[in-house]
């Protein structure tokens, strides 16, 4: 039975996804201590297929919402973007600790690693190899993402879906490069604070660029559905913030820890 309503707001209907989401969460860092102390990655593999599934069955209802049943309306969707502001702010706060703590360890260094920076016996990356491409690919993929939100713009969803596969496929071509960098590096995460702040900052970026091609491949699948159109497509566009974020991060990253802090 259709019930209609009085107001333009979208009122959540009762969902086990935050639940499945949370217990999937637990299990998967549970997991990864597990694998990481013991070698058993049976948990920890455990938390990733439950979270797959949680993220598939959640990102599902959302489509259907805003898809089928018209939910999404102006007010939401302002809602919405204002979300999406206020939790790319709180992610340039999480960010803001690592850029402190490196600059922290790297204008003062202590005596224990050798009063210099980097540390000695530290061999730093150079900063006009691999990260330099990295940085030329990151920047290639927010012109394709722009030229696909202009082409969704203009309803032309052949171009859009093109620039958003290229997209994804430079994001997953920079996580393939970054891993080839960690194989040859020649410290690790308990080489001194150059090791630790080093890791911690690349290694979170690398994740958020994971994520954020996840993020425009359900996109992408969305795209060639039909579920975007020029003006509905709030999905697409908070996917575009979060991978230009990404982009603006990795500049940071290259600027400070790998041409500065080298």
């Amino acid at each position: 039975m259709m019930i209609k309503s009085n107001h333009s707001f979208h009122m959540v209907d009762q969902s086990p996804w935050p639940l499945f989401a949370s217990l999937s969460a637990m299990a998967l860092t549970s997991g990864m201590v597990l694998w990481f102390n013991s070698s058993n990655p049976q948990l920890m593999l455990l938390g990733v297929t439950t979270m797959m599934f949680t993220n598939y069955q959640w990102w599902r209802d959302v489509s259907r919402e805003s898809t089928y049943q018209g939910l999404h309306t102006i007010k939401v969707m302002m809602g919405m973007r204002w979300g999406m502001i206020l939790f790319i702010t709180s992610e340039v706060l999480f960010f803001f600790s690592f850029f402190w703590a490196f600059f922290h360890s790297s204008l003062s260094p202590s005596m224990e690693i050798g009063l210099s920076w980097p540390p000695m016996g530290v061999q730093a990356f150079e900063p006009t190899q691999v990260p330099l491409l990295n940085t030329i690919i990151l920047l290639a993929s927010g012109v394709t993402v722009t030229w696909s939100h202009h082409a969704i713009l203009e309803n032309n969803l052949s171009q859009a879906s093109k620039a958003l596969a290229l997209t994804i496929f430079l994001g997953i071509y920079f996580s393939g490069l970054q891993m080839l960098e960690y194989w040859e590096a020649n410290f690790t995460f308990a080489d001194s604070c150059y090791g630790s702040t080093f890791f911690i900052a690349t290694g979170f970026h690398g994740l958020h660029v994971i994520i954020g091609s996840s993020f425009l491949l359900v996109c992408l699948i969305r795209m060639l559905m039909s579920f975007f159109s020029s003006t509905h497509h709030f999905g697409f566009e908070a996917a575009a913030w979060y991978w230009h974020f990404v982009d603006v991060v990795w500049l940071f990253l290259y600027l400070t820890v790998y041409w500065w802090g080298n």
